[in-house]
């Protein structure tokens, strides 16, 4: 064994206390952190030769990169839709490291029935019934491409090819109709070789990211042949919902697959007072739902549900005899059975993302998690009020969830709502969008330690960098 690997097995002990203590460090100063750190990056290092051990990678690691790194896990940003890690999941996520499961294969059997059990919890908290069958992928993007790859083999079910096995080309012209598409949905039609001019854009209401469900079915109904309807159950800027119960009714009379994405959205389920805006999603054939947003584990996880596992199977089964049990036909495997998760994603190695998500289930149960929901909901309502009432700014949409999308009223130029962002950067990170063709800023409440406090910190520091920019 090398020198340095037989030393740091030797002294592991006191080298894992030294890093836990290094994380304390790093998260009990997330308040006094910039939330975005505007420094420089550090001048690339050679590698060395012998290493030098933990110990040196950590002093390297501490010195050189960890000032740079932002408060991401912290209360203020507001970026993106980004959750922190709750304590139970950080342990969860460390445990996941320690253990280093390949959870694929029924030859090893426990971290598959780990991930299920995770899966019919996060079906029961988001108001799914058992005839959906989920899986842990990385992320939305990914969610939302085996959604779609599970559309494409039953668009080439109702017309008669087998897609897996002739590929795309086998279908034809494919229509995919939406109202307001999030980003990675042409992303994960250019991976499926049905092309990002798949995705035609349907009418939305007016002022509205919702899509108009009389449009929608017109598209319908001069579509040729079967399609696919990408409804949403949270769009990015304003957090609006797709009628999904009006949208699934459409499918009596036209041929399409639904599939749902609901990334940060479907955690509404939660909440008494906002679970009808995804009243509906259990209609869906198939559902993306992120979890290293609302649900505050840690990057990367996500959950992929769909009622025709059998046909998710056909697109990724993967035969190898040393993976054990196989769809050898290509026909996937019957309904009602459980393949093993290798044949569900493009990933044959799956590390044991769903333990992160079993320990905060497990530590919080549905109450805790509620809690953290409605808790972001009213920072968001309570922002919407400041951002209402400060001279400079103004409201785009209604705070319908957890996301306050607004502008400057005079001159909201792209670079100037970079200038107010950046202006806020040490106390608050905000994410630049275009709402109705408008520049605009947007924050996302999802972080679990967020409180009235961040909240009030955050308006007042826009207050005064509007009044700075305004100057």
């Amino acid at each position: 064994m090398h020198p340095e690997l037989a030393a740091d097995l030797g002294r592991l002990p006191e080298l894992l206390e030294e890093t836990r203590q290094r994380a304390l460090a790093f998260l009990t100063g997330l308040d006094e952190r910039p939330v975005v750190e505007r420094t420089e990056s550090p001048a690339v290092a050679p590698l060395t030769e012998e290493g030098g051990g933990v110990r040196a990678a950590l002093a390297e690691f501490t010195e050189r990169w960890e000032p740079r790194l932002s408060a991401s896990a912290g209360p203020r940003y507001f970026g993106f839709v980004t959750g922190g890690a709750t304590p139970a999941a950080l342990a969860g996520d460390w445990l996941t490291s320690a253990v280093d499961q390949n959870s694929n294969s029924s030859l090893d059997p426990a971290g598959q029935h780990l991930e299920r059990e995770t899966v019919g919890w996060l079906r029961e908290l988001f108001g799914l019934s058992a005839a959906h069958h989920g899986t842990f992928v990385s992320g939305a993007t990914m969610s939302n491409t085996v959604g779609l790859a599970i559309a494409r083999e039953w668009l080439g079910e109702r017309l008669g090819v087998d897609v897996a096995e002739d590929g795309a080309g086998a279908l034809g012209r494919v229509r995919v109709l939406s109202g307001s598409a999030h980003s990675s949905v042409a992303k994960a039609l250019s991976v499926l070789g049905l092309g990002r001019t798949a995705l035609h854009a349907v009418p939305v209401l007016p002022g509205r990211e919702s899509v108009d469900v009389a449009a929608l079915e017109r598209a319908l109904a001069e579509a040729q042949g079967p399609c696919v309807v990408v409804a949403n159950a949270g769009t990015v800027n304003t957090v609006d919902f797709d009628d999904l119960r009006a949208i699934a009714a459409l499918r009596e009379r036209y041929g399409f697959w639904l599939h749902v994405d609901a990334a940060f959205g479907a955690f509404a389920a939660l909440s008494p007072e906002h679970a009808e805006l995804v009243a509906g999603l259990d209609l869906a054939d198939s559902v993306c739902v992120d979890l290293h947003k609302w649900l505050n584990v840690p990057y990367d996880s996500a959950v992929q549900f769909t009622r025709r596992p059998d046909l998710q199977a056909r697109v990724f089964r993967n035969a190898a005899a040393y993976l054990g049990p196989s769809p050898a036909s290509g026909r996937g495997y019957p309904r009602g059975e459980h393949p093993d998760l290798v044949h569900l994603t493009p990933e044959n190695s799956h590390r044991l993302r769903a333990l992160a998500a079993w320990f905060t289930l497990r530590a919080y149960g549905r109450s805790g998690h509620r809690e953290i929901v409605e808790r972001c909901i009213a920072g968001a309502r309570t922002l919407g009020e400041h951002v209402a009432r400060i001279d400079g700014l103004e409201l785009l949409a209604p705070v319908r969830l957890n996301v306050v999308c607004f502008s400057l009223t005079a001159d909201p130029t792209p670079e100037r709502l970079a200038a107010l962002a950046a202006e806020l950067a040490d106390e608050a990170f905000l994410t630049p969008t275009h709402h109705a063709g408008r520049p605009a800023l947007r924050a996302a409440f999802s972080n679990w330690r967020t409180t009235e406090a961040d909240v009030r910190c955050t308006a007042e520091a826009l207050a005064r960098a509007v009044r700075k920019l305004t100057a």
